[in-house]
């Protein structure tokens, strides 16, 4: 099997020739520092992985370290930043946002290895009619698209999002606004915050419409403010698996499989990721780095419903663990998670100090466990 054919298939829930081993996404960071400025798809070639290849443009997440925000300006949204500090390890932007009945405000920082929110854009109540009325969402362009699924053939598989500062309606939220507050705003003031969310989804679906015929194999939807780690699930239940299954559902109209990320947190919410009807779930975060079950309980839980990604702790295996300690997860994680298949062995996250040795030993572990 080409490598797209052995992720193929264990998306579509079946058992390829061997185990997929892959990233969730190779940050610039650690190409620059550890992998001499290869491009994602040249490294994973290099240490021997599957590659998953994510496509970002005119997607607008908030995170990314070269994320250009005035791109998306219309005459009725006019981001404009103030670079404060335009230091590499010190970022740190004010922007203000001009609209025809009023100005929003957020502030950045970041480093070479991602962005975060100081200041969130939504500030009081009315704050969303601006948003409502105002906020652009883009089109995808499907030009590019089809370049970049041609460049990866079958190396690997092309992954897209849906726009937003995060793809799910919940996360999105929590990027423009303090999650805490937002928790809390789900028992003062829920009919605000179910107002807030189906602003948010019709601007989505309006963004599926657009990627209609784009060459992606898998659309990556969620994030991790949606995960039990954060949230109950009692509020994931009221105010994300309703958004999170009508974008599912556009996304499977349009042709597109879907994946659904909570980074590890999904213990007392298995039955409600099965219910927004996604196909897969990542990134499946052992408590080792967070998350709150082994992979393997999640697979107990979920059975065949689902294709699971992920399971493999960035920092303590991939990143300061021996090659001998990679080689026992990975089994542990084929005979535990992957046996029937339905399974893609992958980083459950970031990382950025990544040995290239221990990349390839990862990839040579995965290459012994064969179906």
């Amino acid at each position: 099997m080409t490598p797209k054919d052995r992720l193929l298939t264990a998306l579509h829930k079946g058992k390829p020739d061997r185990l997929p081993a892959t990233v969730h996404q190779w940050q610039g960071f650690h190409l620059e520092e550890f992998m001499g400025g290869m491009s994602d798809l040249e490294a994973c070639k290099y240490v021997g992985l599957d590659a998953q290849i994510q496509y970002f443009e005119d997607m607008a997440q908030f995170w990314l370290v070269d994320a250009d925000f005035t791109k998306l300006n219309t005459s009725t949204w006019k981001d404009v930043p103030r670079i404060v500090s335009n230091e590499p390890e010190r970022r740190v932007v004010h922007h203000t946002i001009s609209t025809p009945e009023g100005t929003l405000s957020y502030k950045t920082a970041g480093d070479r290895k991602t962005t975060w929110i100081t200041e969130y854009l939504v500030k009081k109540e009315d704050d969303l009619d601006l948003i409502r009325k105002y906020m652009p969402v883009p089109r995808l362009n499907l030009a590019p698209v089809q370049e970049k699924y041609d460049e990866v053939g079958d190396a690997g598989i092309l992954r897209g999002f849906v726009w937003g500062d995060q793809a799910g309606c919940w996360q999105h939220a929590a990027c423009l606004m303090d999650v805490t507050r937002l928790i809390e705003a789900t028992f003062d003031k829920p009919g605000w915050v179910h107002e807030f969310l189906g602003i948010l989804l019709e601007k989505k679906l309006q963004f599926i419409e657009s990627m209609k015929g784009a060459r992606f194999d898998l659309i990556e939807t969620g994030g991790g403010a949606a995960s039990s780690t954060l949230i109950s699930p009692a509020i994931h239940r009221e105010f994300c698996l309703p958004y999170d299954r009508r974008m599912h559902d556009a996304l499977h109209n349009a042709g597109f499989t879907v994946t659904y990320h909570t980074c590890g947190g999904t213990r007392g919410i298995e039955e409600y990721i099965v219910a927004n009807h996604t196909d897969a779930s990542e990134t499946l975060a052992p408590p080792s780095v967070g998350g709150n079950q082994e992979p393997w309980d999640l697979r107990m839980k979920v059975g065949d419903r689902l294709a699971l990604i992920g399971g493999i702790d960035q920092y303590n295996t991939l990143t300061r663990g021996s090659k001998d300690a990679i080689r026992k997860n990975v089994l542990e994680l084929f005979e535990k998670v992957g046996r029937d298949g339905a399974y893609i062995c992958s980083a459950s996250d970031h990382f950025f100090d990544t040995p290239v040795e221990n990349l390839k030993a990862f990839a040579d572990a995965a290459r012994q466990c064969e179906y």
